[in-house]
């Protein structure tokens, strides 16, 4: 007899598992339930874990999700999705994006309750991703915005929120661009080579059509064409004199007919193979310009190191700590830290002030006095009054080093940092951002760690396709958003809280997850981006480094490391926590006590702000010339 479950939602859970795969029409499709991302392979789809409270965010998620990988499965054919893909990144993207959009845009049409379960799925990504924020269609996916607006266009419905605002922000572009050939969406949609066709010009109207690579249509018609020509020639007589007609004319032929006949074939056969060698000749000196078009190459995995190989990234995530636990559990992992700190909060604190005061001194000293136009100088109004001739002074406030910058706090979130060391980087990122923010200087505080111990899902996969040698990275990344630099401190002080969270902490690839916060602090507009790093080792990843070479991390992480410096688009500093990381950073400091760590943040970034120059030379390791 089977035992009854407990869990309250595993009759829902069995029953969604049962209708998506009638939705699908699979009936031997695997459903299960993961904290895992969202996922789908040949024979199985992964839907977002739904917790005994079953909320109604995890209902609709859940319901959204599946019915979103059920439609694809139903309204899709991979032998025609991969026939007319585009061989470039940005149109795949495209392309793969309004393909989702249709095969969802077509299962409404035949079940429109699923239209509202997918908009509650776009909706929760849309937040997540912080879509609702942006503001510049540079920072919007372009790909993203293209399939909402398919899918728009398609149904009709309005967007959620997050995902209205990045359809929008591209709309004008898109439609101004490919206007002409988005009234043909509708006659489309139910044919998907048709649609595909479609898809592929509208890439090309974006400006992307030299990355579509050959037409497959293009393709098959020559092939038509030869077949035809080989049958014709077939149909002609053959050699053997098998045709009457044939072998009565040649024998009705003069010997000096033949022989001239001969003689011509002969000088026309010479006169092809010289075209063919001037026609080779002509595409060997074509100039570069008019060269044909090759596929693009694959882009490399890093800016720093062009053979830095990654086995798979599909596993990879970019995720915000709110997204990790819900809200009740971010809230008493942050109590739990508190209490756990409340002895070394003061002493944070006194730093964290001192470092206000000297960041607000320099703040007071930079006006300039006596202008003819700015602020009025209320300090000077005595003299006016006492002499009425006297002309009104205004003053103006100077922009200081500080006020237009960023700091990134990336945290090192692998196992070693569990316990007390994990605990303090985290109450001093917060007690820092929250100065920082009273300075108006904006903060970022970003984490990274693996998804998983030993390789995750691809090192399964490596393992399943045959253990190719040196496949680069294999384990599964996990990048975490704990506080974005626009996000107000008050609104990401819980998000802290998760480094406390039992089973977060794994593996660390420090390299991948440097470039990473570099291109994040790239993408900003600030004038001067501070990057700083807490690390307690080397990189390690056990999964990676067992078959490939001992350094390989290692080297990576310096590769990137001499990048960053060498651009000078960034200002990099490293502490390491009872490791000696200044033989990788060129600015960094190392404590061998964890309880020195809030001293040494604040002195680096106090040194860093001093406008005495002998003070930033004592940071550097300068020495001041005599």
């Amino acid at each position: 007899m089977t035992q009854k479950s407990d869990n309250p939602a595993d009759p829902f859970k069995k029953a969604l598992a049962e209708a998506t795969k009638v939705m699908a029409d699979e009936p031997e499709l695997g459903v299960t339930y993961s904290v895992d991302p969202p996922g789908m392979t040949n024979d199985s789809v992964r839907l977002p874990q739904i917790s005994r409270r079953m909320t109604r965010d995890e209902v609709l998620l859940a319901r959204g999700t599946a019915d979103a990988y059920a439609l694809r499965r139903k309204f899709h054919d991979a032998a025609t999705h991969n026939r007319y893909q585009p061989q470039g990144e940005m149109a795949r993207d495209l392309y793969e994006a309004m393909e989702t959009a249709r095969c969802e845009a077509v299962g409404a049409r035949a079940m429109p309750g699923t239209a509202g379960n997918i908009d509650a799925m776009i909706d929760a990504d849309a937040t997540r991703k912080g879509y609702d924020e942006i503001t510049a269609a540079s920072d919007a996916p372009l790909a993203t915005a293209a399939g909402y607006l398919i899918r728009h266009l398609a149904t009709g419905r309005d967007l959620p929120t997050g995902a209205q605002n990045v359809m929008e922000l591209w709309r004008g572009f898109i439609e101004e661009q490919a206007g002409g050939t988005l009234d043909d969406l509708q006659d489309t949609l139910s044919d998907q080579a048709a649609f595909a066709k479609f898809a592929r010009q509208v890439i090309s109207d974006l400006g992307y059509g030299d990355q579509l690579g050959d037409d497959p249509d293009m393709e098959d018609e020559e092939s038509e064409d030869q077949t035809a020509e080989e049958d014709q020639d077939d149909d002609q007589p053959d050699s053997t004199g098998n045709d009457e007609d044939q072998s009565s004319d040649e024998s009705d032929a003069s010997p000096e007919q033949s022989q001239d006949e001969t003689h011509d074939s002969a000088e026309a056969q010479v006169s092809m193979d010289d075209m063919a060698d001037m026609e080779m000749s002509d595409e060997a000196e074509l100039p570069d310009g008019e060269a044909p078009l090759e596929p693009p190459a694959p882009p490399a995995h890093s800016d720093a190191d062009p053979n830095y190989e990654v086995f798979a990234t599909e596993y990879d995530e970019e995720i915000r700590a709110e997204d990790l636990a819900e809200a009740a559990e971010l809230e008493r992992l942050r109590a739990y830290l508190d209490q756990q700190l409340d002895p070394l909060k003061g002493a944070v604190s006194r730093l964290a002030n001192k470092l206000q005061r000297r960041l607000q001194a320099q703040q007071n000293r930079s006006w300039e006095f006596d202008l003819e136009e700015g602020i009025l100088d209320a300090g000077r109004l005595a003299r006016v009054v006492a002499n009425p001739t006297t002309p009104l002074s205004f003053k103006i406030e100077k922009d200081t080093e500080f006020r237009d910058t960023v700091v990134t706090l990336l945290l090192d979130n692998s196992g070693s940092m569990r316990g007390r060391p994990i605990s303090i980087a985290a109450i001093c990122a917060d007690i820092l951002a929250r100065t920082l923010e009273r300075c108006q200087v904006k903060v970022e505080i970003l984490g990274f760690t693996t998804r998983a111990w030993k390789g995750g899902q691809s090192r399964e996969r490596w393992l399943a396709e045959g253990r190719a040698q040196q496949p680069g990275r294999l384990n599964d990344l996990r990048h975490i958003i704990y506080k974005q630099a626009d996000t107000p401190w008050r609104r990401a002080r819980a998000n802290l809280g998760l480094m406390m969270k039992e089973g977060l902490l794994k593996e660390n690839i420090d390299g991948e997850a440097l470039e990473w916060a570099h291109r994040r602090m790239a993408a900003r507009h600030e004038a001067r981006k501070i990057l700083m790093v807490i690390s307690d080792g080397a990189p390690v990843d056990d999964s990676t480094l067992s078959v490939n070479p001992a350094n390989y991390l290692e080297k990576h992480l310096r590769d990137v490391i001499a990048m960053v410096e060498k651009r000078k688009m960034v200002e990099l500093i490293a502490i390491g926590i009872g490791h000696d990381v200044t033989r990788y950073y060129d600015r960094a400091v190392t404590i061998t006590d964890v309880e020195q760590l809030a001293g040494a943040m604040t002195e680096q970034l106090a040194s860093l702000f001093d406008s005495d120059p002998r003070a930033r030379a004592r940071f550097a390791g300068i020495k001041r010339a005599s």
